[in-house]
């Protein structure tokens, strides 16, 4: 009886049909991150609004794509859509599926971040005669970034993983190409553990560059601090 196969998998850890689903898995995830912060923030500002209806339908749709499961939200954009003549390639899809949920979460993670710089700097910025977009882009945003980053890297690193559930409606990302692999070579240990072992290196290249970030963003507040001593 079949076991193991280190043969095997050191064969399949390499394979580049393998990596090339890792590579699928990487620009998805990058895709889906840029299309959901931006849709984040704009929800956040949203939800911070003085209009009613606006501040209503930001929290209307959180409420909806946080309440719900990704793999319903993307089976319905793939499968259900097309009832009412709206097709999406299977790219288009899990792009659509991951940004739109993704808002919903980075938008209470921006929201978080605004929401903790002080009145009084707000105040001071109008008192020097900047207009609210010069106050939000000078005063607000580079302070709530140094807020922002450290949870925002912890839902990237998610979103990493998260991005398997694509599979389902079978975008090629990494685990897709592993299950088709195994179909065809009846490896499925050595094939589920190569596929752990790239998803674990890209989630600790990310950590690395989390860190990066995390040290710029908050190097002035480091050396304010220092200063204070």
């Amino acid at each position: 009886m079949h076991i193991w196969s280190w043969q095997g998998f050191f064969e399949y850890l390499f394979n580049p049909f393998l990596l090339e689903g890792a590579l699928n898995t990487l620009w998805l995830t990058a895709a889906s991150l840029a299309c959901g912060l931006a849709l984040g923030v704009v929800l956040a500002l949203m939800r911070l609004s003085r209009n009613k209806a606006l501040a209503y339908a930001a929290s209307g749709y959180c409420w909806l794509f946080r309440g719900t499961p990704l793999l319903v939200q993307l089976l319905i954009i793939y499968t259900g859509l097309p009832l009412f003549g709206i097709r999406f390639s299977v790219w288009q899809a899990a792009l659509l599926g991951l940004s739109l949920n993704e808002a919903a979460y980075l938008s209470e993670i921006v929201r978080a971040g605004i929401l903790a710089i002080g009145k009084g700097q707000r105040e001071a910025g109008f008192a020097l005669g900047l207009s609210r977009l010069q106050v939000f882009r000078t005063i607000t945003w580079p302070q709530a970034m140094r807020i922002i980053i450290p949870p925002l890297g912890n839902s990237v690193n998610g979103l990493l993983k998260t991005t398997s559930v694509a599979s389902v409606i079978s975008m090629e990302e990494l685990l897709r190409r592993t299950q088709i692999l195994i179909q065809e070579r009846f490896l499925v240990l050595e094939l589920f553990l190569a596929a752990a072992f790239w998803y674990l290196v890209m989630t600790t290249c990310w950590e690395f560059v989390q860190r990066r970030l995390e040290a710029r963003y908050g190097r002035a507040y480091a050396t304010e601090a220092a200063d204070h001593r």
